[in-house]
């Protein structure tokens, strides 16, 4: 391969004088640069029982090259055209198999050398995985066989991923229907060399439709036609041993899904009239049943494209929308109908409808089979006469769990749980599941007895925990509960409720997270499965804590600090502070108070972090809680700039209150929202001597149909837009601003060209700005030339900004 090299595109502010430059990538200082180049830990996958255990190596970066190659932008998605797969995907180079918790990893043989695989999937049986494997002409179809740890090549270089899984295991465990590329494939049309025929027209026939802001969407009649190319798929069923039929001529196939008995087939299918304005998720698609052989049994719901779903985060289509096979039985459907129309603005008693629709599939046969007062969250299926269903409502965070007896269609649903879903102390966990006969996950019943798994934050710390809970009664009983004060543990499953067997993850501060199995009573220490070590060994001696302070209005708030090794906290040496936070919208001082970081999680430094900076000397204050309150009839968004400063401020005197810092040498930093809110502390307070934004929006007019957790437009909420917009504001803007972006974005909300402008106004006013574009790169940024070049920016921003002049 070729070297290739790009050149960063850096815009800076020296003396008043704008300038222009051109350089090549740049690497961090060694403190930081041994952090990054570092041996990754392979990835774990297990089977159902957590007895086969999956290693898989992926390198922690891509390198530049590998991010230019060619790429297609058509309807949201993101193609490399001649490989058929997502751009920008990191592959996995080596994969080995451990056939029980005791044995010894062995490497899986057949590939060829330095493969690149992607795409793992479990057969239903747990006997195989299939992956794909990209060569430099596509995407191959190979199969593991876990028991001999050997990989068989199933098909040549054909298979067309663009629409996301590019194959699906029959329930039979020996064949996979699969996406391959039409023999008789179109080309794809260079759409800058192509002669257009007229203009590109959209029009509005006056019905109201918001949607928020979209990245590559399609613009005119070429890319249209791209798509069609791209998206266009022939279904092939593929067995085993590579044996191939057609098992469905060519069409626009998103998704594929089999019945629990495997004797049906849901068919999911692309239909036209394309939109400008929304991505593919969101075109018209026709869902149909058809039978194993490929016979069309009848078809479910042809809904048009969703360009005009109503205003609210609450809002759906009015239309049959998920639509799935119920787990616990052979063949029986299952939809979803809005009541409400799928506007949340309508007042009714209950907002969506749960039918059921049984084999052989007769028109009018449907039936009902619950009503939910909130909208509906989903279904985990357990027996007969036992199902647990979730609805929620996000203008008031409240979700609800229920019991209900499908066996009865529309009795009562009866209340387990009813709570903030943002109130993570009452949180509790998770219904444990189990594969049954159709090797599908269903609700692990004893009686009426379940087991739930939590993450267990609580005032006091976090002990996660396994309760047996009774469905009937709600009487809880607690089976485990972690102690640790010193390590993190999260439990990963229950493996024999009889013997008390438990498999778990422990990780402390400098102890890499690894898996072990442990009894639920008695002191036997837990028993290692894996043995990961730290692979930043330079880490050991920082100190982090995480503390607690409280902001002006009396609002509890918490952060982590890290400080050099070999800090000497009676002398407390003023050093310099980097602070790192994102907003975060709340209903009730409640829940926005609560602490969910645990003090013992491994430090695992990524591009993203700041604790890099913790070895150059600086105290770091990471994960500082930044919520936005708004309660009642109040949005939080109508007091986000005043509670803003003020989180940033409490966090500020706590620690300098500590007696640690230097507070006339504190920068804050943050990527996305993370920067939108480092723009405005810059320019709403004098809190801060420098400033680093990856990212971010700065207009909110840009984004007017909504932003992250603000759900009315523009035209709803002019002032609170206007003044959230540090754009807006640009001229008060004196605080030194390090702008980074990927030229790339595709983001929604998030585009280049919202620093592009904030830049421009900056400069224009006067400020101390430098603008960084990166080459090829995202939202997040994938090339290791671009991690190492982002690192040494921020290093030398902070250096020049915050280190005391000598």
């Amino acid at each position: 391969m070729k070297n290739i090299v790009y050149s960063l595109s850096i815009l800076f502010w020296t003396a008043n004088v704008f300038a222009q430059v051109a350089t090549n990538y740049q690497k961090p200082p060694k403190e930081i640069l041994e952090l990054v180049d570092v041996q990754r830990a392979p990835s774990v996958m297990m089977d159902s029982k957590k007895q086969t255990i999956v290693y898989t190596y992926t390198p922690m970066y891509m390198t530049i090259e590998q991010l230019s190659q060619p790429e297609m932008k058509l309807a949201g998605q993101r193609i490399n055209p001649k490989l058929n797969i997502s751009s920008g995907i990191k592959f996995i180079e080596k994969i080995e198999v451990q056939l029980n918790r005791t044995g010894t990893p062995k490497m899986v043989q057949g590939f060829p050398s330095n493969p690149q695989i992607t795409a793992l999937q479990w057969s239903p049986n747990e006997k195989y995985i299939a992956c794909g494997l990209v060569t430099d002409k596509g995407m191959e179809l190979w199969v593991i066989d876990l028991a001999t740890q050997t990989a068989k090549k199933l098909t040549e270089a054909t298979l067309n991923a663009n629409l996301g899984s590019a194959f699906v295991w029959f329930p039979d465990s020996k064949n996979l229907m699969v996406h391959k590329v039409p023999a008789n494939r179109n080309a794809f049309v260079d759409v800058l060399q192509a002669v257009p025929a007229g203009p590109s027209i959209s029009v509005s026939d006056g019905s109201t439709g918001q949607n928020r802001t979209y990245p590559d969407m399609l613009k005119n009649a070429i890319d249209e036609q791209n798509f069609e190319t791209m998206a266009s798929s022939e279904l092939w069923k593929i067995d085993v041993t590579g044996a191939a039929t057609l098992w469905k001529e060519a069409g626009l196939y998103m998704r594929e899904s089999f019945s629990p008995d495997g004797n049906y087939l849901l068919v999911n299918t692309i239909s036209k009239p394309f939109s400008y304005i929304v991505p593919w998720s969101r075109f018209g698609v026709k869902t149909e049943i058809y039978s194993a052989s490929g016979k069309l049994v009848q078809e479910v719901e042809n809904r048009p494209v969703l360009d005009k779903i109503p205003k609210g985060f609450m809002a759906v289509e009015n239309n049959k929308r998920s639509i799935q096979w119920r787990n616990d039985e052979a063949a029986t459907l299952v939809y979803v109908v809005a009541l409400d129309g799928g506007d949340p603005q309508k007042k009714v008693d209950f907002r969506d409808e749960v039918f059921t629709w049984k084999f052989p599939f007769t028109k009018g046969t449907e039936q009902s089979l619950l009503k939910t007062p909130q909208r509906f969250g989903g279904i985990t299926w357990g027996r007969a006469d036992v199902c647990i269903v979730y609805d929620s409502w996000y203008d008031t965070r409240n979700e609800k769990t229920y019991l209900f007896n499908p066996s009865k269609p529309n009795s009562d649903l009866k209340v387990l749980f009813d709570r903030n879903s943002q109130d993570e102390y009452a949180n509790p966990g998770d219904f444990e599941t189990v594969k049954n006969l159709f090797n599908r996950y269903v609700l692990q019943l004893e009686g009426m007895n379940t087991l739930m798994i939590g993450d267990g934050f609580t005032e006091k710390g976090q002990f996660p925990f396994v309760n047996q809970f009774n469905l009937e009664t709600k009487k809880t009983k607690t089976l485990y509960r972690s102690t640790y004060t010193d390590k993190m543990e999260e439990i990963v499953a229950v493996l024999d409720l009889k013997k008390g067997d438990l498999m778990v993850r422990i990780q402390s501060q400098t102890e890499y997270p690894n898996y072990f199995t442990r009894k639920m009573a008695g002191k036997a220490a837990p028993i290692a499965i894996t043995n990961f070590k730290n692979p930043f060994t330079s880490m050991i001696g920082v100190s982090k804590e995480v503390i607690k302070y409280k902001r002006e209005d009396g609002l509890e708030l918490s952060a982590t600090l890290y400080l050099p090794a070999g800090y000497d906290k009676t002398k407390k040496e003023k050093l310099p502070m980097v602070m790192w936070a994102y907003p975060q919208e709340f209903k009730d001082k409640n829940s926005a108070s609560q602490t969910t970081t645990n003090p013992n999680e491994f430090v695992f430094p990524f591009y993203g972090s700041p604790i890099y900076w913790v070895t150059r000397g600086y105290a770091v204050l990471d994960e500082a809680a930044f919520p936005i309150v708004g309660e009642g009839d109040a949005q939080p968004n109508d007091t986000f700039l005043d509670q803003l400063v003020s989180n940033a401020k409490a966090a500020i005197d706590a620690v300098d209150n500590l007696g640690y810092i230097d507070r006339t040498k504190v920068a804050v930093g943050g990527h996305s929202y993370g920067a939108f809110m480092t723009a405005n502390l810059l320019t709403h307070s004098n809190l801060f001597a420098a400033g680093i934004a990856r990212s971010g929006a700065y207009n909110r007019t840009l984004t007017p149909f909504g932003f992250q957790g603000e759900e009315r437009n523009y035209w709803e909420a002019k002032e609170t837009y206007n003044i959230m917009s540090p754009f807006n504001s640009a001229e008060k803007m004196k605080t030194p601003l390090l702008l980074i972006h990927g030229e790339n974005d595709n983001n929604p909300g998030t585009f280049p060209i919202q620093t592009e402008r904030y830049y421009q106004a900056l400069k224009g006013l006067g400020a101390p700005v430098r603008y960084v574009v990166l080459p090829k790169e995202s939202h997040g940024y994938a090339a290791k030339e671009s991690v190492l070049h982002v690192l040494w920016e921020q290093d030398q921003w902070l250096e020049k900004y915050l280190k005391p002049k000598k």
